[in-house]
């Protein structure tokens, strides 16, 4: 492979942004040089910023090309190719593609099918094959509201390399959806429920938490060992939800509800993750704590795209903005995660790690991307 040169650049270190020339070779970052000047055989950066590849930790967007509309499905493997280009066209270099695993079969209401173990063998299949343009690894959200969710955890293997298993319990009336009758605007607007059957879903929702929650949280949280992926809670409301995920050994707490949680989680030694989409938008759709608010209780660590891949980069310059602080900003969508999901070969711009590098300029306030490149081959 031959070396790729970027120069009269300003690169974003750890700490500090400097002027300077960036080296790829091989896959990795050989050099950093720092310099105003325009090195012989090199691409002219003219200033724009040079900054490490973006880390994704929980995206539904995969899903999104699965079913782009309620009812459509469409085939697997356009579907994932189609993310990958997305997200490496948003200066994502890494992913963990959320996949729920638990279902709900015998209640029409409710009903809603598996598909995680045959979508993960098919990623798995078009990375092995050198198909896609960024690095995706398995997140798996275990539904513990589900009848299923055993016997789906069971079908996944060390061979899988899953990297994240988070716990859901979407039960209506607590964490997220603590107000349930923003719990009912959504699945009416989302899935056309008459009032009966939205009734009818929380009640089944309900009966299930009672009768194998327990024993579903559990055994996810077995099967997160056994796979040797990180421990995720989700939603945690309260400082007593943040013990229970400390318990288990969650590292990563994703969209804690309240202050509370969040507070309780950095007390904790775990790492707070909060949807790009709350920033940009100003606050949650589900009427929970603001990230911002998150920010600048110094409360929030990591950022995810959650459903908007777009809006990972928007909300990294949005925290830098009110930090007053770059490298801070892009550390909450590129060592931040690397960190908390074990991650020690990229994150950063530094010799030696993998040359997952984007190229960007801001005009009036909106990162706009001149180049892509994963394990240094230019994606887009």
């Amino acid at each position: 492979m031959a070396r790729t040169i970027l120069s009269n650049a300003r690169i974003v270190l750890e700490d500090e942004v400097i002027a300077g020339t960036l080296v790829m070779h091989e896959g990795r970052i050989e050099a950093i040089d720092t310099g105003h000047a325009t090195v012989a055989g090199a691409e002219d950066c003219d200033g724009d910023l040079l900054i490490p590849g973006l880390i994704e930790l929980h995206t539904d967007n995969l899903e999104r090309h699965m079913q782009p509309r309620p009812k459509v499905t469409w085939p697997h493997a356009a579907a994932i190719l189609a993310h990958d280009a997305e997200l490496a066209a948003c200066g994502i270099t890494t992913v963990f593609d959320a996949m729920r695993v638990g279902s709900v079969v015998t209640d029409a209401k409710s009903k809603y099918g598996k598909y995680a173990r045959a979508l993960a063998g098919e990623l798995l299949e078009a990375r092995r094959r050198d198909m896609l343009k960024i690095s995706h690894f398995l997140h798996l959200r275990a539904e513990t509201c589900s009848e299923t969710l055993l016997e789906e955890l069971a079908e996944f293997g060390a061979e899988d390399r899953v990297g994240i298993l988070s716990l859901m319990d979407h039960t209506p009336g607590q964490r997220q959806f603590r107000d349930i009758e923003k719990y009912r605007d959504y699945m009416c607007g989302k899935h056309g429920l008459s009032a009966e059957d939205f009734d009818a879903h929380v009640d089944n929702l309900t009966r299930l938490r009672g009768t194998l929650g327990a024993a579903h949280e559990a055994g996810a949280v077995a099967a997160a060992r056994r796979l040797g992926a990180v421990l995720a809670s989700h939603d945690d409301t309260t400082a007593e939800h943040v013990a229970v995920s400390k318990g288990h050994g969650a590292r990563l707490a994703e969209f804690p509800t309240t202050v509370e949680a969040a507070r309780a989680c950095k007390q904790m030694g775990i790492a707070v993750m909060m949807g790009a989409p709350n920033l940009i938008r100003g606050g949650s759709h589900s009427g929970n704590v603001a990230a911002e608010e998150l920010a600048r209780h110094d409360l929030l660590d990591i950022v995810s795209s959650d459903y908007v891949p777009a809006a990972l980069m928007g909300a990294a310059f949005l925290l830098a903005d009110l930090w007053d602080d770059l490298p801070r900003g892009l550390a909450t969508v590129s060592a931040a995660p690397a960190a908390a999901a074990g991650l020690v070969d990229r994150g950063r711009l530094a010799p030696g790690l993998l040359a997952d590098v984007v190229r960007l300029r801001r005009i009036e306030g909106q990162p706009c991307l001149r180049g892509v490149w994963s394990h240094g081959r230019r994606v887009a």
